[in-house]
């Protein structure tokens, strides 16, 4: 049997002294880089980011609070100095298809330059127009245009009025339009003259009528193709008279631009459609009747240039955070406004994604965000896949709507996407979306805590100088520091890890500061550390305080001293808003005569987890592989958590569970000022378990409150030694005697230590020694056997419990 002695008060904490630092505070270290003990995750990032093949996005995870954030956001922007700006985004109307905007790539800096030139044109348009067809040589023009057509109408007409006349017919014009009247000697005769006339006579007068209408309406259908000439005669006049106007208002575009082919093609666009409209005016649409714009805006909003996303003011490569992922915030989007109850846009409405902001640089994005938004995650690997941004709303893009809507030109997807989540979310994606492994396929996960070095304790102290300048706090001195170090070793739950979580070391430093300033102080040191994490424990302390006042008053049955058989006290770790505290539990055990059941209340209640469950399980065996290997272990025990009233969950109280169960086998009392927790194996060997230091520190704290008077102690697994970070006043009162920490690697030591009695281990002919713990129980359990054999042939062979059984069926 191993040495059971408790723990030295030296192996309940690992201390930092502040005298090993070189430093008097962090006001005299360099910034660490930020990325302390990441260089995995960090070459993982560098890979994905330098490949240029599709599929190869990241996605970085790790623990909240890790710094992935920050630290992917400084490699992106590092990597992001050095790269090219890309091009700035335009829509332009098409002249052609007016429900296809095109897109228009400009150097960066160059779209609002020409978004703004074009903005000026469209205003000095409309004034350019009316000087151009209001001038004088213009109206003279087009004035002697339509005299000399009046004129050709009327001399032709004049024409065939003396010519007709010739033979004896006039032509009259009417109100309902022209006439052929008979006259005689200029004349015209009246119907009852007519009619007077010879039967031969008026025969011939009626074919002469007959034949000067055909002559009339011949002319008259001509009339409306010289009418026509007059039109373009007159359009060619007024294009003639806007053409060196509109060539000067757009001369000094062209020259700005005249490097780009595509600009100059649209501007030849622009001014083929203002002079193709010339004779009828441009033409207002709809949407034009919203009167918020001005006028010569909504008349030619048509010339506008709709810049997308400008890169004039951008520094390298863009990298964008989307903080609110839904579909239009990375797509884009078309917005309509309703006129006359009637939705209408244009491609002035059409907005950017975070895609096209990104594009040609980095889009980072948080996972979960994402794929709580509708359609959202469906649309990002739609695009990624494509290699293109297509503008098209969710409805439209599943073909559910047959809405007429724009239908904008895709922009090319030239985006590195990096997704931000916890390692769940990662595997699920994995197992769940086969697309997720072809689209992202670099992994940077992050480490949630480093190696306690010497060499890595001094980057810590690095790390605190970057952020206490980051967060312009005061310097921390070395004995701040070596306090702070303490703290992460604790929070990374093992003396020789210091944690990662850099959310809660920049909390934690916060709230010191706040107490050093307060104090006048001109560097955090240890006692504001000390301060800030008292002040901490007792904002947080109301149900851990509510949970030991039920225990001292007595409604929760806690004891901590005397000694009672199959009871003990284990200890539970609960965790509320990411605070975590410990307390003990009574765990009891009873057995009888049985078939080998060991009845976990707490799973026939539903109150325990799985994972409970197949602790209880595995003490089951524990119990039949060492005493009932050579008979069948016929007893039936029943464990509970007492007074437990929500879910039980892990194996950590299983090495409690078979100790109480040993107990009242054995009928040997346990001392009840004893605590312990840990995991058992199928072999009785004790395993590790989490949360050691508020385990302990719960079950101090109900003792202190108790009184302590140096009997008072904690059975812990010796695998969870290195674990122990506990706070200073539980190292002082084991310092002092007070207080005791156990730590064992059997069960048969852990009931050594429990009841006092030797657990017995077997000789070479694997004899236990009587009077042992074991020696008793395997005694209780082959009386156990034997008063079955005796029931059972009493019964004739009918097992035990076998009525019971087909009752329980039958119900």
């Amino acid at each position: 049997m191993a040495d059971l002695a408790p723990l030295p008060a030296t192996a309940l904490r690992a201390s930092c002294d502040p005298a090993r630092f070189d430093f008097d505070s962090t006001a005299s270290l360099a910034d660490h880089a930020g990325d302390l003990g990441q260089a995995r995750a960090v070459e993982a990032l560098h890979f994905g980011l330098a490949m240029g093949h599709s599929g190869y996005h990241v996605f970085v995870l790790g623990e909240p609070g890790s710094g992935k954030h920050a630290t992917t956001f400084r490699l992106l922007r590092s990597r992001a100095a050095a790269e090219p700006v890309p091009p700035d985004l335009c829509y332009l109307h098409n002249f052609d298809e007016p429900l296809h905007p095109r897109l228009l790539m400009l150097p960066a800096g160059r779209g609002a330059v020409l978004r703004a030139q074009m903005q000026t044109f469209i205003r000095e348009l409309g004034p350019a127009v009316e000087a151009a067809l209001g001038s004088d040589t213009h109206s003279d023009r087009v004035e002697a245009l339509q005299n000399n057509h009046k004129a050709r109408e009327e001399n032709t007409l004049r024409e065939l009025g003396q010519a007709c006349g010739a033979e004896g017919i006039s032509l009259l014009q009417t109100p309902d339009g022209f006439v052929f009247a008979p006259s005689r000697d200029g004349e015209v005769l009246s119907s009852a003259a007519f009619e007077a006339l010879p039967q031969q006579e008026r025969d011939d007068i009626e074919t002469r009528v007959a034949g000067w209408s055909d002559k009339l309406e011949d002319l008259l259908n001509e009339f409306p193709g010289w009418r026509k000439a007059l039109r373009e005669s007159i359009a060619r006049a007024e294009q003639e008279a806007l053409g060196p106007a509109v060539s000067h208002l757009l001369r000094e575009v062209r020259e700005r631009h005249a490097d780009l082919p595509e600009v100059l093609s649209f501007l030849d666009a622009v001014s083929q459609d203002v002079l193709g409209y010339a004779v009828n005016g441009i033409p207002q649409d709809e949407e034009d009747e919203d009167t918020s714009e001005p006028e010569e805006t909504m008349r030619f909003h048509r010339y506008q240039v709709k810049l997308l996303v400008d890169h004039a003011a951008t520094q390298g490569a863009p990298v964008v955070f989307e903080n609110n992922p839904g579909y239009g915030n990375l797509i884009g989007r078309i917005e309509h406004v309703v006129l006359q109850g009637v939705q209408v846009t244009h491609f002035n409405m059409i907005r950017a994604g975070a895609l096209h902001r990104a594009s040609g640089g980095y889009l980072v994005i948080d996972a979960e965000r994402l794929l709580t938004q509708p359609f959202a995650w469906e649309g990002l690997k739609r695009s990624l896949r494509s290699g293109e941004i297509r503008i098209e709303p969710p409805a439209e893009a599943q073909g559910w709507s047959g809405a007429l809507t724009l239908e904008p030109q895709a922009v090319p997807c030239a985006v590195k996407v990096v997704l931000i989540g916890d390692r769940e979310l990662y595997y699920l994606l994995m197992e769940n979306d086969p697309e997720f492994a072809d689209l992202f396929k670099v992994a940077a996960d992050f480490e949630d805590d480093l190696p306690r070095t010497p060499e890595n304790e001094y980057e810590y102290a690095r790390l605190m100088a970057l952020l206490a300048r980051g967060a312009d706090l005061l310097p921390i001195d070395r004995s701040g520091v070596a306090r702070l170090i303490e703290e992460g070793a604790r929070l990374a739950e093992d003396a020789e890890k210091l944690s990662l979580n850099t959310r809660f070391l920049s909390d934690l430093m916060r709230e010191a500061d706040h107490h050093a300033r307060m104090n006048g102080r001109e560097a955090t040191g240890r006692d504001e550390v000390e301060a800030a994490l008292a002040a901490r424990a007792r904002r947080c302390s109301r149900y851990p305080l509510r949970v030991r006042e039920s225990m001292l008053d007595g409604t929760t049955l806690i004891s901590t001293a005397g000694e009672r058989s199959g009871q003990i006290n284990g200890l539970v770790v609960v965790e509320l808003a990411g605070e975590r505290f410990g307390y003990p539990v009574r765990i009891t055990a009873t057995v009888r005569l049985g078939e080998g059941d060991v009845v976990d209340i707490e799973r026939e209640a539903e109150l325990g987890g799985a994972i409970h469950s197949k602790g209880v399980m595995i003490l089951s065996a524990f119990l039949a592989s060492r005493y009932a290997r050579h008979q069948p272990l016929s007893l039936s025990a029943s464990l509970v958590f007492e007074q437990s009233y929500g879910m039980v969950e892990g194996d950590s109280a299983s090495l409690a569970e078979l100790c109480a169960l040993l107990s009242a086998l054995a009928q040997v009392p346990i001392r009840q000022r004893f605590a312990i927790t840990g995991s058992v194996n199928q072999f009785g060997e004790v395993q590790v378990i989490g949360g050691v230091n508020e385990k302990v520190e719960g079950f101090f704290d109900l003792c202190k409150a108790r009184g302590l008077d140096g009997s008072h102690a904690v059975v812990i697994p010796a695998a969870s030694v290195r674990h122990l970070m506990l706070r200073e006043d539980v190292v002082q009162a084991a310092r002092d005697g007070l207080f005791h920490i156990h730590a064992i690697r059997t069960v048969d030591e852990a009931m050594t230590v429990l009841t006092g009695v030797p657990a017995g281990e077997p000789d070479a002919k694997g004899v236990i020694p009587r009077g042992t713990l074991n020696h008793k129980v395997a005694t209780v359990l082959a009386e156990m056997a034997a008063a079955r054999r005796a029931h059972e042939d009493a019964e004739g062979h009918k097992p035990l419990g076998h009525q019971h059984r087909q009752r329980h069926g039958a119900s």
